[in-house]
């Protein structure tokens, strides 16, 4: 199925929709992933009568994409300027205050769109400072590594605290399919573990419903797991790093994008293990180390979930008191979650890490994270019930 056909399939199951909620408007007009994909989006600039653009990269992803990218908007007489988000003192490039000011600084009341040229970070300081201003961004990413590319989440570090912002999706996304070919293996790696978290997100939101009668969208979780199992049954391909296994990783890690954008917010594809994935990022940044590929971290945190909710699971204690009646529901939630052997498996099949050693993340900081990093966000996952039971 092309990208745009499935926006409009999309749309289209929405009207039917039990859920209740009016974030089913997908406002994404174009989404392309070619090999001509750049001298697209210049056809995409001209025909929104865009006269001056402002790219937002790093060195790296200006190197890999924006340089040509900036070319040929400049041939089609397109004025186009370039920020390239400096790294901070320890050579991260982090989307925190300091690159969101970068960004603002560098545009002016003439710029009639941002296009975020890069993977993750680059797209949460567009987003945010599109949003801000009023101006439409562009998404260009340069690795299938996360899938925040079409949500409208965009993820700061705030005062050297993670926190979610809602702000808004691009109106287009153009993906040059040699760029991503060519982007490091372990970004592709990063992106298959950001699509493996899904079963313990699913799971968590699920059980959120369930049991606190959290917001639940039917259409968002089975887009959600739609992407998840072609995916998976896809890792072999994906694993291949060819074109044809990019663009399978790619279109799920968008399509997973798109269930956020749909729902309103990130429950469908953020659960307990990216609260441990921030906690970790937090600590990092305390403590002046080098950052880990998101993806990376959110893969491993499910592979740990995984293994806790199974075994509390089995251990017969799942529930607080007050909710022991719904054990038999809760335990069908946490059996569709792959065990850890598989998950690991599957990890391992595309490169990526499995440990949180792999990580360098210690012990100590991981017993920390599964007791306090639940706090980072006030939804109801069982890693928040798993600790409300130690409490007791």
């Amino acid at each position: 199925m092309k990208l745009e056909e499935m926006i409009g399939e999309i749309e289209a199951l929405s009207t039917t929709c039990s859920c209740g909620h009016d974030h089913h408007h997908i406002p994404i007009e174009k989404m392309v992933i070619s090999s001509d994909a750049f001298s697209t989006c210049t056809s995409f600039l001209l025909k929104k009568s865009f006269k001056r653009v402002l790219l937002v990269a790093d060195h790296n992803t200006f190197e890999a994409a924006g340089e040509k990218l900036e070319e040929t908007i400049r041939n089609a007489n397109i004025e186009c300027s370039v920020c390239l988000i400096e790294p901070n003192k320890i050579g991260d490039v982090v989307a925190d205050e300091v690159s969101i000011v970068q960004a603002l600084l560098e545009m002016d009341e003439h710029t009639d769109a941002l296009l975020a040229v890069g993977s993750g970070t680059l797209h949460d300081i567009t987003r945010f400072c599109s949003a801000k201003s009023g101006k439409p961004f562009i998404s260009i990413p340069t690795a299938a590594s996360v899938d925040g590319f079409t949500s409208i989440g965009a993820p700061l570090i705030i005062r050297g605290v993670k926190k979610t912002f809602q702000t808004v999706s691009p109106i287009a996304l153009f993906g040059d399919i040699d760029v991503l070919v060519n982007a490091p293996k372990e970004m592709t790696a990063a992106g298959f573990g950001d699509m493996l978290a899904k079963y313990t997100s699913l799971a968590d939101w699920n059980f959120g419903r369930f049991i606190a009668d959290e917001p639940y969208c039917p259409l968002a979780a089975s887009i959600t797991k739609e992407a998840l199992e072609n995916c998976v049954d896809k890792a072999d391909k994906i694993a291949a790093g060819d074109e044809e296994g990019i663009r399978i990783l790619l279109t799920s890690l968008i399509q997973s994008g798109l269930a956020m954008l749909v729902f309103g917010q990130s429950h469908p594809a953020s659960g307990g293990e990216h609260h441990l994935s921030h906690y970790w990022e937090m600590e990092f940044l305390q403590k002046n180390r080098r950052q880990v590929l998101h993806g990376a971290k959110v893969g491993v945190s499910s592979v740990l979930l995984a293994t806790l909710y199974h075994k509390w699971c089995e251990s017969g204690e799942l529930l607080p008191k007050a909710l022991n009646d719904r054990s038999d529901k809760i335990a069908e939630i946490v059996e569709r979650i792959p065990n850890e052997e598989k998950l690991t498996a599957l990890l391992k099949q595309v490169g990526g890490p499995t440990t949180p050693e792999e990580l360098n993340i210690s012990g100590q900081l991981v017993e920390r994270s599964l007791k306090e990093a639940h706090l980072l966000r006030d939804r109801f996952t069982m890693l928040k019930c798993y600790n409300i039971k130690l409490s007791q």
